[in-house]
């Protein structure tokens, strides 16, 4: 289903925190991870969410991903990103789609990688049993393609989307 189906995106933001999540979930797997995450490090959040929201009918959604990697033709956001000048972190989440990045999250990166220089990025994703995939290192090359410069990366933390209810051990550990 579409995590915005029976409420409003989730944009909490302050003056103080340090570092920010930002996330994308169609099912909510990765929502809950980001909540998980938010939780325990009091950080700021904001939820992509796209023009066109996808069918909560799994097989639609999947033909409609499909295509749009076939034509490298991502969604459109709907959404404004805040200055990000505060965050030293950027935790960076979002479901593994077909072994690589969903591509709310391309869209993303293709719009505003520039604005995430100078950051710590912390990528965590929801996935389906299959792993990571290059997803790691496409968020890594869309943030050099699109000019950001002087980017550190964490380890991944990276977690089957059907488990989430049951990983605070493992996010804790990540985040230490």
């Amino acid at each position: 289903m579409d995590t915005n189906k029976n409420h409003q995106p989730i944009r909490r933001l302050t003056n103080s925190a340090e570092s920010i999540i930002i996330y994308f979930s169609r099912s909510g797997s990765t929502e809950l991870l980001a909540s998980k995450i938010e939780n325990k490090t009091n950080a700021d959040i904001l939820e992509i969410t796209v023009q066109e929201p996808y069918p909560s009918n799994y097989p639609k959604t999947l033909a409609r991903a499909n295509a749009e990697r076939e034509r490298q033709d991502y969604p459109e956001l709907n959404m404004a990103l805040p200055n990000l000048d505060q965050y030293k972190t950027v935790y960076l989440g979002y479901p593994v789609w077909a072994m690589t990045l969903s591509h709310p999250m391309h869209s993303f990166l293709n719009t505003y990688g520039r604005q995430l220089s100078d950051k710590m990025i912390a990528p965590f994703m929801s996935e389906g049993g299959y792993g990571q995939g290059d997803s790691v290192q496409v968020v890594k090359e869309s943030l050099s393609q699109r000019g950001a410069v002087n980017n550190r990366f964490t380890s991944a933390l990276v977690v089957d989307g059907n488990q989430v209810d049951h990983v605070d051990k493992q996010v804790n550990d990540w985040l230490r």
